[in-house]
């Protein structure tokens, strides 16, 4: 009978690069600058670990096909290095490789990277091996802004929500973004915009306009986990566990049998049931102090918020509206910005939604700290809503 990973495993060091437009570094070097906070963080040296995984899910250019280029940019011991790539979900599918060796008493203690170097592709969308062509394999079906318009028609049509009350919450949604993202020194935007500006920029795919998109950026962020027992023999106290990882990836379900109507994405549904349920989480909206969630489309968060039971089905348009989810709201989402503004280089995403969670937990975030948190909740979406891997994590005081 599987027992699970709760509190087996902590986070001792996280580091995060700034996110943006980084011509000025390579991926070797955005790693390292990511990992050499994670170290001075963790107060251990490089040859304590014992394995580590690098996440990249685009930057074969750079990074390669292997995690070699993880072990050379940090002069790790020799040690096992893992490439990992689940799509958008890969910086906490890294995460999760990483607690589970330790969970599992493979190693003392592991390290988990996430990089992307996207800017120089040259191309202004996810790149792929095809950069961007008609043979796109990372959006097969339409583009990224086509297929979650979709998903904001499907929504709307199916509770039943004036298009002016959906427009108006996703912009609240991007809106909140960037006035976190203004208080996180390390995100790729860091300019507040109106809700006028936002309702009324240029139209990307019907009802998303340019401020319901999230960019691209370069950056890279880490994390290093080992056991409660050997943090404590540190000298480590106000310990920070991984309370549960879940990955759910589509099997064709979506798309091949009829009965999905595209309103939600399924694999949020299961992957949260089950991270919740491992944490020891009864009640969602209680218990979580903080989310960060995948906002690749303003929809996107919205409808995520429904699927991650913090809203009731067809009440997430109210509940953003009525601040709910803003940073003195009741269940606060995206106080760094989230991949809107604080960016989202694919492979670090999850990683940096994870460095936030630790931040705020360890009470040192600064203008954005919240008060009483005792847990928070990360969400990756990698794909669409028809053909995803959702990744959630759950991390809390030990």
């Amino acid at each position: 009978m599987a027992q699970g990973i709760r509190d087996k495993a902590v986070i001792i060091g996280m580091g995060c690069t700034r996110f943006g437009e980084r011509w000025d570094m390579s991926s070797d070097m955005l790693m390292a600058e990511a990992f050499e906070e994670a170290l001075a963080d963790a107060g251990i040296g490089r040859d304590q670990i014992g394995a580590a995984w690098l996440g990249s899910a685009l930057d074969d250019v750079n990074v390669g096909n292997s995690a070699i280029p993880l072990a050379t940019a940090l002069r790790l011991p020799p040690i096992p290095v893992t490439r990992v790539e689940n799509m958008c979900a890969t910086g906490t599918e890294a995460l999760r490789a990483a607690t589970y060796a330790v969970a599992s008493g493979a190693v003392d203690i592991a390290l988990a990277l996430g990089v992307e170097k996207l800017k120089d592709t040259g191309f202004g969308g996810l790149p792929i091996r095809t950069k961007g062509s008609v043979n796109d394999l990372w959006m097969p079906y339409g583009s990224a802004p086509g297929t979650f318009a979709q998903l904001a028609g499907a929504y709307a049509a199916r509770h039943g929500i004036d298009a002016g009350d959906l427009k108006r919450a996703m912009a609240h949604v991007s809106w909140k973004s960037h006035q976190n993202g203004a208080l996180s020194e390390k995100a790729h935007l860091r300019k507040p915009v109106s809700m006028e500006t936002i309702l009324h920029a240029p139209l990307i795919a019907d009802p998303l306009g340019l401020f319901d998109c999230c960019g691209v950026s370069d950056g890279a962020a880490a994390a290093i986990v080992t056991t409660p027992e050997i943090a404590r023999s540190l000298g480590r106290d106000a310990l920070v566990s991984v309370k549960s990882v879940q990955v759910c990836a589509s099997n064709g379900w979506e798309m091949q049998y009829g009965e999905w109507d595209g309103s939600y994405v399924r694999n949020t549904r299961i992957a949260s049931a089950r991270a919740y349920e491992e944490a020891g989480i009864s009640d969602p909206r209680r218990d979580l102090g903080l989310t960060e969630v995948h906002d690749c489309f303003s929809i996107t968060e919205l409808v995520a918020m429904e699927d991650l039971g913090l809203s009731d089905p067809g009440r997430a348009v109210a509940d953003v509206l009525d601040g709910r989810f803003d940073r003195d709201g009741a269940v606060p989402c995206q106080v760094d910005g989230g991949l809107k503004c604080f960016g989202h280089p694919v492979g670090a995403s999850g990683l940096r939604m994870a460095y936030e969670v630790y931040n705020q937990l360890q009470g040192r975030a600064g203008a954005r700290q919240l008060d009483n948190i005792d847990f928070g909740l990360t969400h990756n979406l990698g794909g669409q809503p028809s053909n995803s891997v959702v990744a959630v994590s759950v991390l809390g005081r030990l």
